[in-house]
């Protein structure tokens, strides 16, 4: 969006509040957003104003957006039966992990903390899309709300982007787990990991390795799953590794 560079922006879109940053050249402001995998579909308004300090003046600058279906397959599973029907000690790690993650997913930086495009996390093969509707033993229904690499134990796992590890550590679904903050809301999720190499609070740039591949949590075999999320969000991370940021910041 092109605005005087003491403008005063604001923006909102299906709920969410629409931060903005200058981007590299001065020119521009640019905002990043995202929509659920199980969001609605339909038309919807993105609103964006901009108040310009001299005179006051406020331009609305906003327009309609029409949000597609997608169309995702449905695939089966086996998994461990603990990961399907959890026992009594289970549920209530489970209950504290997720108090957990949301305290992690409700502070992120105020600036964007990231540079460039966004690169893959490991050097291996796609092997499973977002949004694939999956059922485990028959009977639990889930979406896949990442995109898995097929990476043989062991497998070096890097940051797609500079940032700060805000979690590090086991959970009960996710395995060894990591994630990135990379500011303004936006954070990458890297599961089942054999090793953890960072620690929590530790600032990683593009490339860093961050630990190593594995088949930790609720798992059929070694992959990594790697996830983005914007807000409470979950994103299709094949998008954002297509999107050409370079010029952005």
């Amino acid at each position: 969006m092109i605005a005087p560079a003491d403008a005063a922006l604001d923006g909102e879109w299906l709920g969410k509040k629409l931060e903005f940053f200058r981007g590299r050249s001065g020119q521009a402001w640019y905002a990043l957003a995202g929509i659920d995998v199980e969001g609605a579909v339909g038309p919807s308004t993105l609103r964006l104003s901009a108040q310009l300090v001299k005179g006051g003046e406020v331009r609305d600058l906003s327009r309609n957006v029409e949000i597609h279906p997608a169309h995702y397959r449905t695939e089966t599973l086996t998994v461990a039966p603990e990961f399907v029907a959890p026992g009594p000690d289970e549920l209530k790690r489970i209950d504290r992990e997720i108090a957990l993650k949301d305290k992690v997913f409700a502070a992120s930086a105020p600036e964007p903390m990231w540079s460039g495009n966004f690169r893959a996390p490991v050097h291996a093969t796609p092997t499973d899309r977002f949004g694939t509707r999956r059922v485990f033993n028959g009977k639990l229904e889930s979406v896949h709300k990442g995109m898995d690499f097929r990476a043989p134990e062991g497998t070096p796992v890097r940051a797609s982007n500079s940032g700060v590890v805000v979690l590090a550590r086991p959970l009960f679904y996710e395995g060894n787990c990591v994630v990135i903050d990379h500011g303004l809301g936006l954070f990458t999720i890297s599961m089942h990991l054999s090793r953890i190499d960072v620690r929590e609070g530790q600032h990683v740039n593009t490339g860093e390795r961050i630990g190593l591949s594995g088949a930790t949590g609720r798992v059929t075999g070694p992959h990594l799953h790697w996830a983005v999320r914007w807000q409470d969000a979950y994103l299709d991370p094949a998008k954002l590794l297509k999107l050409d940021l370079s010029r952005v910041r």
